[in-house]
Order: C-alpha cells, then structure tokens, then sequence
C-alpha cells in the first residue's frame, strides 16, 4: 500500500477507535453498560443490528464466495425476513415485558436454573468460538500485506478492538456501528463502481452480467435438484434458505445475545420491532450487492490477466525447485487459456447468439479452473502446513493491485470496522451472560452496582483474550463466511429450540426441558461428525427434535408418575 493508503487507514481507524471513548459515558450498572439503559431510537437499533451481523467475514469472503460458486449463496438469506417477522410478534414482547439483561434469564423463569445455565453455555461457547473466526478474518489482512506473522496480527486486531468495548459497552457498540456502517457502505459502493470502471473499452455494467450469466455466477436460484433428486447434501438451494436459513435467522435474532442484547438497547418495544423488521428488508438486498461485487471481480478477471491463485504470501514462499518448476509450468498454461479467454468473452459481446462460442467460453473456463486446482494440488503438496483455498483474498487481491491509491486504504478500513462491529457486540454479549447467568451460580457473593459494572469490564477483556486465542487456529478453514454459519448451525437448532418449547408448549417442564437440550446437542454433534447433509438442515432438525423430545420426555415423566 502507498503512504496516502496507511494515512486513510489510520485516520479511520483513530475516528473510531475515539468516537467510541467519546461516547462510552453509561451509568455505572449492568443495564447501563450491556443495554445502554434501553435509550436507543429504532434507526439505532437497526445500524446496530446490521452491524453486528455484517462482520469482516461478510466484505472479505462473501464476494470471493461469489467469484468460485456464484450468487446462489444469498438464497441463504432468504428466510431472514421471515424470522425478522415471527421474532417481533413472539419473542420481542416478552424480553420487554421481563426487563431481561440477557435473553437466558427468561429460560430460569419458564424452566429452572440448570437449563439457562445449560443454553448460556451454549451460547458462550458457540458465539465465543466464531468471534475468534471474526478476529482472524481482518487479521490476515495485514498478515498478507506486509508479511506479519498472523499470530501477533491476531493479537494486534483483537487488542484494538478491546479497547473501547471494555471502556464503553452497549452504548458505545451501537454509535461506532452507526459510524462505521456509514464509511462501509461508502467503500462498497466505491469498489464496485470501480470494478466496472476498470474493464476495458465498450464492456459496461450490463456486458458484465451477461458475461456472469453466461459463466454460471448469476445463480441466484436453484432448486437443489438434480437426476438423483433432490440433494440434502447441497449447501445452497432455495428450500435449505426458506427452511434452514429461516430456523437459522430465527435463532440468531432470537436466542442469540449478541443480537438479543442490539435490539434490547431500544427505547420502546415499538422501536425493537421496526429497527428488527427494517433489518429483514434491507438483509437481502445488502448481501445480493456484496453478492454482485464479486461477480463483478470475476467478470474482471475474465477479459484481464487473472491470477492463478490469490493469497501472494503463500504462493511466493520458498518451494523445492522441482514443484517450483511444476507450479511455473501451470501457471504459464493458466496464462495462456486466460488470454484465450479473454478473447472469447470480447467475440461474444460482438455476437451474443453465438452458441459455439459460448461454449468455448464455458470449456476455457472450465480448463483455468483445472489449472487451478492442479496449481492448488502442488502448492499444498510443497507447503503442506500452507492455506490453499484462496476464496477469502479474491477481493482483497483486487483491491490492492487494482484500485487508486486513497481508496485502497479506505477498504481495507472497511474491513476492519465490519469486524471490529462484529466483535464489540459480541464481546460485549458474551461478557453480558457470564456476569448475569453463569457468575451468580459459581459464586454466593452479592455484588452491588459499582462491583457489577467493574466485574463486567474484566469479562469483557477475559473473553478478548479468549477470542484472541480462537483466531491462533482459526487457519487453513476454507471460506470463512461458510465456516462461521457451519458453527452457528451446530449449535443454533438447540437454541431456538429451547425457547419454542418455553414459549409454545407451557404442560413442558425444567427437567424434561434439560435433558431434551443436552441429548439433542449430542445428536446434532454426531449427525454433523457422521453425516453429509447441508448445514443450514442442523438447524431445523435440531430445533424441532428438542421440541418432539421435549414432550416426550414430559409425558412419559407423567405417566410414570400417574402409575
């Protein structure tokens, strides 16, 4: 990166680091420093909700998602709204009605202590595990540009970020996401404005999606069928997005604290459900335009010189010279057929009912990608500790080769405040269930006010720290985006379960309730273990199977005691 790109950065990242001192001021309690005492207008809410969920993960990895598989991914997002609707007509009211801190204490009063204890723990492990992945994602940003090692760039990234979530809390998450959604929205846009600015002379915006098209990336819906039927295996159809996602999206908003405690921060119960409704109508489209920015990228790269692989701090280490000799040798194969195809794309965009060419456009494409592979194939062969799915710096590979010097620095921000948004409400949650669920029940000790407030900055670091020690092994994942949601879909069919049996089904008691959770959460780890089935399915089989076991063992604990 140039100067100017350092001073771009660094300037943005001070605004934020600072805005959030500045507005750290909170009463000195737990309602103050977890729900900003409940004083957020809905516009708040909802900047705060969207900033929660939309991590570095989403701008680093989504439109590199795109580029490999197409925009078939945004069906994930399909049931969101869906969610966003039955969360405020169910859930929303009775958090308001209790005064909840955190979502699990409702569970203590429908249920008993050892359920909120259990589900708590779920929720820490669950939402601990994926901030780590969340630290890790901006982390091998710099790791890449400028060659740090990413263990000490991991504990650099978390250690910011810490900063001002100790300091400031729910209150001071909700202002930075508001400010940092701004400057991301801005850099998106800029980015992909640039993307279509850059390709060459008569190729415009709508070339480039007949090219996408054409090239299978404008897959925006797919059936999940097949010759063999449908395919349960299959990650992203419509049916696992409505159904899957939709469990998955009810879970997250639901049960989920990180997200629970953003819309808890509302000044009414009114102003809850709108910031929560307008996040339903907005999710979509957002993802759809990250989606396209990647698309985008690979249109790009198709009519320019295209790199073989993208992470340049794995392809230019030291290698045997024999596999270095077999890596040139791809690549100078994979040069040659980019050339071609860059060709074909222009001979196509002369005549788009040329059927022939189409279908050499389509086999070229599907030979750089066979290079691809063989090139990934050598390369872990030679660096078998190496990372070799290079999906998560498509973008940011773009970004640096390609865009002005000024811009580059501004996205490369972007990245970093998606994630530090992401992380601050997350810590900021997880250190919210462990002072209100789990410490009363490790420790007798009453604690006034003051010593609340005072515990719940530690936790806050403590969970840092533990975060930071999650991202050290946060490597060789694959597609983070796609690792992040494979984790919350183990745990999160249990979650929502839980609260569907306390909200719909009262006949089912705290003993039945509890095991139900522990049993379910063993069949979902050994269906994940053993089985090939779509993630986003976990969700739905786990909700509903704690549900069906729940009643189950409710009855039979009636019969037996009716005999």
């Amino acid at each position: 990166m140039s100067q100017i790109d350092w001073i771009v950065l660094g300037l943005t990242l001070l605004l934020i680091i600072g805005f959030g001192l500045y507005k750290s001021k909170t009463s000195r309690d737990l309602d103050g420093y977890f729900l900003g005492n409940r004083t957020m207008p809905w516009y708040l809410v909802l900047l705060s909700i969207m900033g929660t969920q939309a991590s570095a993960i989403t701008f680093l990895s989504v439109p590199g998602q795109a580029f490999d598989d197409g925009m078939r991914f945004v069906q994930y997002y399909f049931g969101v709204p869906l969610a966003m609707i039955a969360i405020s007509i169910f859930f929303v009211p009775i958090y308001h009605r209790l005064k909840v801190i955190t979502a699990y204490e409702y569970l203590e009063q429908r249920f008993d202590r050892k359920t909120r204890s259990f589900i708590s723990i779920i929720f820490l492990v669950s939402r601990g595990l994926s901030t780590g992945i969340s630290i890790y994602a901006p982390a091998i940003i710099l790791s890449s540009l400028l060659g740090w090692n990413i263990y000490w760039t991991n504990i650099f990234m978390g250690g910011l970020v810490i900063v001002y979530t100790v300091s400031g809390g729910a209150r001071a998450v909700a202002y930075t996401q508001q400010l940092q959604l701004l400057i991301i929205f801005i850099g998106m846009f800029a980015a992909a404005y640039m993307v279509v600015h850059l390709l060459p002379d008569g190729i415009g915006f709508v070339d480039a999606l007949k090219v996408g098209g054409k090239l299978g990336r404008l897959n925006v819906i797919t059936s999940g069928v097949t010759e063999n039927g449908f395919q349960w295996s299959d990650r992203y159809n419509i049916w696992n997005g409505i159904i899957g996602g939709g469990f998955l999206a009810l879970s997250y908003f639901g049960a989920d604290q990180s997200q629970v405690g953003r819309y808890l921060t509302a000044r009414s119960l009114s102003e809850s459900r709108i910031g929560l409704l307008l996040n339903g109508v907005v999710k979509v489209p957002m993802q759809f335009a990250i989606l396209l920015i990647g698309v985008l990228v690979f249109v790009y790269y198709q009519v320019n010189p295209a790199p073989i692989f993208f992470n340049k701090a794995v392809s230019t280490k030291a290698i045997d010279v024999n596999e270095k000799a077999s890596l040139d040798s791809i690549e100078n194969s994979f040069v040659l057929k980019s050339a071609t195809q860059s060709a074909l794309v222009q001979q196509y965009l002369s005549n788009t009912t040329d059927s022939n060419v189409i279908a050499s456009m389509r086999a070229n494409q599907q030979a750089m990608s066979a290079d691809k592979k063989a090139y990934k194939a050598v390369l872990k062969k030679a660096a078998p500790a190496a990372d070799t799915n290079d999906t998560n710096y498509v973008f940011l590979r773009f970004v640096v080769d390609h865009l002005p010097h000024g811009l580059v620095g501004l996205l490369i921000a972007v990245i970093f405040l998606a994630g530090w948004g992401s992380i601050a409400a997350a810590l900021n949650a997880l250190s919210g269930s462990t002072i209100c669920d789990l410490h009363p029940v490790f420790s007798k000790r009453k604690l006034n006010s003051e010593q609340e407030y005072r515990l719940s900055k530690w936790y806050t670091f403590g969970w840092g720290l533990f975060c930071i020690v999650v991202a050290q092994f946060a490597n060789n994942m694959g597609s983070l985006v796609e690792a992040v949601n494979v984790l919350g879909s183990i745990f999160y069919g249990v979650l929502l379960g839980i609260f569907l049996l306390a909200f719909f089904f009262p006949q089912v008691k705290g003993t039945a309730a509890f095991w139900s959770a522990v049993i379910t959460q063993g069949a979902i780890f050994l269906l994940f273990w053993k089985s090939s089935i779509g993630f986003l399915w976990l969700n739905v089989i786990g909700a509903l199977g704690l549900v069906v076991l729940g009643l189950v063992l409710e009855a039979s604990k009636s019969r037996k005691f009716k005999v």
